[in-house]
């Protein structure tokens, strides 16, 4: 899969890229990018929810009254949950909600992301991003030439750059990443994505087992 790689202005630069087959043009998995999504939604969850047992909440622990001769039901003490203040029963314990998954399907979802993108003409490539000092503005005429009436985007970069994170981390509708942070999620919720040059030349040296 031939890509054409752009200039920051959104202008062919008359290069262009080799997306690999085995990543690009292998049939789509719903349910590994349903899964995957699962698990990061799962992830992302607290588990703090807590309420309090008959032995956790205020109150005497002496017996109301004597347990015959009353003429009224048996009863213990305050704390019943019965009562008003009184504990909760089967209430909710902190727990965590993540799971696992095997690589091989986590990296099957996020290939069938891929896929679905780059059949809808949503990947692009443009020149590798170099700024001398975090600079918004300029990174947003960047994003405005390259991802045209689309709202989300997200920039995938080879490795770390300061100066070009901290110029879209201010952004709503844009995300900059790390070629090996990219996940399923983001490319499921984000409309383009931009891979730098150096970036999608990572691909081809991606191991075998990857795209089996």
């Amino acid at each position: 899969m031939q890509v054409d790689v752009l200039n920051t202005k959104g202008a062919k630069t008359g290069r262009s890229i080799e997306l690999p087959d085995d990543i690009f043009n292998v049939e789509p998995n719903d349910h590994c990018i349903y899964l995957a999504v699962k698990q990061y939604l799962a992830a992302q969850r607290q588990g703090t929810h807590k309420t309090k047992t008959r032995a956790e909440v205020k109150g005497s622990s002496k017996k109301l009254h004597k347990q015959k001769g009353t003429g009224g039901s048996r009863k213990g003490n305050i704390r019943n949950p019965l009562y008003k203040g009184g504990g909760t029963v089967n209430g909710p314990e902190p727990h965590g909600y993540n799971f696992k998954l095997n690589r091989k399907v986590k990296d099957l979802a996020k290939i069938s992301a891929l896929v679905y993108k780059a059949r809808e003409n949503k990947i692009v490539i443009v020149e590798d991003l170099s700024m001398s000092a975090p600079k918004t503005k300029d990174f947003t005429g960047i994003l405005d030439a390259l991802r045209g009436d689309n709202r989300k985007t997200m920039v995938v970069v080879p490795e770390y750059d300061t100066n070009v994170y901290l110029s879209g981390r201010n952004l709503t509708n844009n995300k900059t990443v790390v070629l090996a942070d990219m996940n399923t999620y983001d490319l499921t919720h984000t409309d383009v994505v931009i891979f730098t040059e150096s970036a999608a030349k990572l691909f081809n040296e991606l191991p075998e087992e990857v795209a089996a």
